[in-house]
């Protein structure tokens, strides 16, 4: 069976593009709480950075031999000491705080609607619905059989698309057959080692339909780089829909002719 929606059905796909500053579009929670974390620390670091280059700068043009040529004979400043000792520990604090909140946030949810269980293999992925009993492998597609016309786009493929409803909080659970994988869609802000024999758990809330791509991100073998993922996240009538055509059987394109001959 192919995939639930045709390219042209879905919104504007979430994936990376040429010459692109920032990070993806937030498209959960989650992903919204790391955005504002990276934010967060990008203005400490940028005034860290500004304020040991002022520094530096001070230190050359005020301090250097030809204006000092008499060195001065002091060692230490116990008041200067104390600063940079207590500052940086509040600026860690600082950063702790929301750091641990969001690790927080991420780690599971107890009001799950919904499970998704995702299984690494050398070299492609394999998907359980617990809550529905459907499961399937998802294959990379090959270069040669990419069709650009059609809005796919390489190394970023699969035969099978994980379909997912939005507004729903998704319990997921991460194992591997094999080696460690980790499983990653940048827009939701999740990434996750799979790791054989054990199985790991966090969870997600998709706020935006669309189609949205992830890669695996552990070094896995020789094709590491053709493990892709794409997640088709539409509302919660078509994931019905679409669990009522796989329990079926059907692919799309068989399940509107049924649809239609029981229309007539």
């Amino acid at each position: 069976m192919g995939t639930a929606f045709a390219a042209e059905q879905m919104p504007t796909p979430s994936f990376p593009t040429e010459w692109q500053l920032g990070i993806q579009a937030p498209a959960t929670p989650q992903a919204e709480m790391l955005h504002d974390f990276h934010t967060l620390l990008l203005w400490i670091i940028t005034v860290i950075s500004v304020f040991v280059a002022t520094l530096l700068l001070v230190c050359i043009f005020r301090f250097n031999e030809k204006r000092n040529p008499v060195p001065a004979k002091w060692s230490h400043n116990t008041l200067i000491e104390v600063i940079w000792t207590i500052v940086p520990v509040l600026i860690l604090v600082g950063i702790a705080v929301p750091s641990y909140r969001t690790l927080y946030f991420l780690d599971r949810t107890t009001d799950a609607e919904m499970t998704l269980k995702i299984t690494g293999n050398q070299w492609f992925w394999s998907y359980e619905y617990p809550d529905t009993g459907v499961s399937f492998d998802a294959i990379a597609i090959p270069d040669a059989e990419i069709d650009v016309k059609a809005g796919q786009h390489r190394l970023l493929e699969t035969d099978r698309h994980v379909v997912l409803p939005v507004d729903t909080n998704i319990r997921l659970l991460f194992t591997a057959n094999d080696v460690i994988h980790a499983w990653t869609i940048p827009a939701f802000g999740v990434k996750l080692d799979n790791m054989p024999g054990r199985v790991n758990e966090t969870w997600t809330r998709i706020t935006k339909p669309g189609r949205y791509y992830g890669q695996c991100s552990e070094l896995c073998g020789v094709d590491h780089s053709f493990m892709p993922i794409v997640v088709d996240a539409v509302s919660k009538e078509e994931y019905q829909r679409w669990v009522e055509q796989e329990k079926a059987g059907l692919t799309p394109a068989t399940a509107d002719s049924v649809k239609l001959a029981s229309a007539q």
